[in-house]
């Protein structure tokens, strides 16, 4: 049955059917004008967006896995904080055209994500609207928090599991390839369409106080590392045969090395590491695929060191929204 002839008070009661278990800590939840609860003593707070044809195509991502990315995406900001997730509100702006199953499916899928990580949806809005967007904003908690800005000359920089598959991910859905796709390329697609928070990693690295500032890559490593290097006022050197690049994504691309520089939507950890605390976090290379590529220097320059120690400019060319 399509959304329109379920009226907006049935959907709403799917929701509450979802997510209408108790949570230690929610007071009030989904119900009322707003959600009550307890709060920490450093909250975190972030918002992302998912906006059908700009962030998904409704044809080619199962809402099921939609409804896991959802949340997955903000959480990964939290992990980025090094903090532990609490509760999530989420807005939806649905076509009337929606199937009731396409709803059921998506709600099954944020609600797993939200068990995985301990989170308790308490709230949020619905609406109609052309086509469908997303909107989750999530809580959580930080003793140690590690910002953008602690990155200093001499930092190592090290980045988690493997970069670009998502970006490959996305080329093959967009050409069409995600059916029927060979299995030696099939953890581009899983990459793309279920993309994981490092929760763990984020969470160890802080509360050992292992990193000096950190990031999760959403928008690619070019940008991101931008993004540290901005707010800290320094520099990085990259070396390209350090970058990560899995078997899967070497398969499938002509240039594995560009995707994994710019392709965007990993969700893995940059962070950067004082030079005391380099052999501490080696250590944890094993168990949470860490790789270290750089280091960070003095100055503003972004360098990437190629083949034959050949130094170029390493530009933010990863994804950035209103550039044309």
């Amino acid at each position: 049955m399509r959304l329109r002839y379920l009226g907006e008070r049935r959907v709403v009661s799917h929701i509450r059917r979802a997510f209408g278990d108790r949570r230690r800590g929610v007071l009030v939840g989904i119900g009322d004008d707003a959600a009550l609860v307890r709060t920490p003593g450093r909250l975190l707070l972030s918002t992302d967006l998912l906006v059908e044809d700009v962030d998904f195509r409704r044809d080619a991502h199962p809402p099921r896995l939609l409804g896991r990315k959802a949340l997955n995406v903000n959480l990964s900001d939290i992990a980025a904080m090094g903090g532990r997730p609490l509760h999530a509100v989420a807005g939806l702006a649905l076509p009337a055209d929606i199937e009731e199953s396409w709803l059921k499916a998506f709600l099954a899928g944020f609600r797993a994500a939200a068990r995985e990580a301990g989170v308790a949806l308490v709230g949020g809005d619905l609406s109609q609207a052309e086509r469908i967007v997303v909107a989750v904003t999530v809580t959580g908690e930080a003793r140690f928090p590690v910002l953008r800005s602690g990155a200093r000359p001499g930092d190592a920089v090290f980045v988690s599991g493997t970069l670009g598959d998502a970006a490959g991910g996305l080329r093959l859905v967009e050409e069409g390839g995600h059916r029927g796709v060979v299995k030696a390329v099939r953890p581009l697609i899983e990459a793309f369409l279920d993309p994981a928070p490092r929760l763990g990693l984020g969470a160890l690295v802080a509360r050992r106080k292992l990193a000096s500032a950190m990031i999760d890559l959403s928008d690619g490593l070019s940008v991101d590392l931008s993004h540290i290097c901005e707010e800290s006022g320094v520099g990085a050197e990259i070396e390209a045969e350090r970058v990560p690049v899995s078997a899967a994504l070497a398969h499938m691309a002509r240039d594995p090395l560009s995707m994994a520089i710019n392709g965007g939507e990993d969700f893995e950890l940059l962070f950067t590491v004082r030079p005391r605390h380099v052999a501490a976090v080696e250590r944890l290379a094993a168990r949470h695929r860490l790789s270290r590529i750089g280091r960070i220097t003095a100055g503003r320059r972004r360098v990437l060191i190629g083949p034959g120690k050949r130094r170029s400019d390493l530009r933010a060319k990863g994804f950035e929204h209103f550039t044309g």
